[in-house]
């Protein structure tokens, strides 16, 4: 599948400085940074800083490097609420398209944390 990034998306924008963020984490190919409107306690947002659309466009597309360092970054994060780390866990979302309710056309993975999160998926 085409994919059709726009580089108008706040995340570029956030990733080309001209909007400011609360970075949690950077690496050379990933930046993660606080949510503004969070849904828990911990809520950080994980995105490349390649232009990738969503999961499967980045998982596609994007080089080994990119890919490892992406992960690395997110775990970096998820050590954070880990129950390694005396948290009691975390959850990992990322929204794809209309149905997936995707806000920002640019892939980024939600960690969120810090208290108990229910069930995932409310019956429709």
């Amino acid at each position: 599948m085409a994919y059709s990034y726009d580089d108008q998306n706040i995340f570029a924008k956030i990733l080309r400085g001209e909007i400011p963020n609360k970075t949690v984490a950077e690496s050379d190919h990933t930046l993660a940074f606080a949510d503004l409107y969070p849904q828990a306690p911990v809520h950080v947002l994980v995105i490349p800083k390649g232009p990738y659309v969503c999961f499967d466009h980045f998982a596609a597309e994007a080089s080994d490097a990119e890919i490892v360092d992406f992960h690395r970054v997110a775990a970096q994060v998820c050590a954070q609420v880990s129950p390694g780390n005396g948290g009691d866990g975390f959850r990992t979302i990322s929204n794809a398209g209309d149905d997936g309710v995707q806000e920002v056309p640019h892939y980024h993975m939600h960690i969120l944390g810090g208290r108990h999160l229910g069930r995932m998926l409310a019956k429709a």
